[in-house]
């Protein structure tokens, strides 16, 4: 019977991610909040002012979806839209200050999910870890703003 070969660094981030998401929810799941919510939510944290097809793109969903998201973050009274200062056609995202306590018990859920992830792995080596998806990220993402070779394109 043949062995089966070694998982592969994507299909390994991809379940980890995956997984991460999924406990994360499970300990979310009595805030009311879907895990797309959270997730505009935490990228409006970081990114205060930013547009809505920007946002769209850094989360990898279509602008008109971010708009429905922000939408119920607005009825819900975490995120506002505010006119941009230069451009009348588009808008400015920000969190309001009720999200504060929002994103404080997000970050208290982020934590505890990182530590059941992490578990017993030393602090060293989530340090070398975190270190080394910091340099693939920024490998793929200078590869990203050049054009694939002409044999990566073929053949993926």
């Amino acid at each position: 019977m043949p062995t089966k070969p070694p998982p592969t660094v994507g299909f390994l981030l991809h379940d980890v991610a995956r997984l991460l998401r999924k406990r994360f929810e499970q300990n979310a799941r009595d805030t009311g909040l879907t895990r797309s919510q959270w997730q505009v939510l935490a990228y409006l944290d970081r990114n205060a002012g930013i547009q809505q097809g920007a946002l769209a793109e850094l989360i990898d969903v279509e602008p008109i979806t971010v708009g429905r998201i922000v939408d119920k973050l607005e009825s819900c009274g975490l995120a506002e839209r505010r006119a941009h200062p230069t451009d009348r056609r588009s808008w400015q995202l920000y969190l309001t200050e009720k999200a504060g306590p929002t994103l404080e018990k997000m970050r208290v859920l982020g934590e505890i999910t990182r530590a059941e992830a992490f578990g017993a792995i030393p602090e060293a080596e989530r340090a070398r870890l975190l270190g080394l998806l910091e340099t693939m990220k920024e490998n793929l993402v200078a590869a990203c703003q050049s054009p694939a070779a002409e044999g990566q394109a073929r053949h993926g």
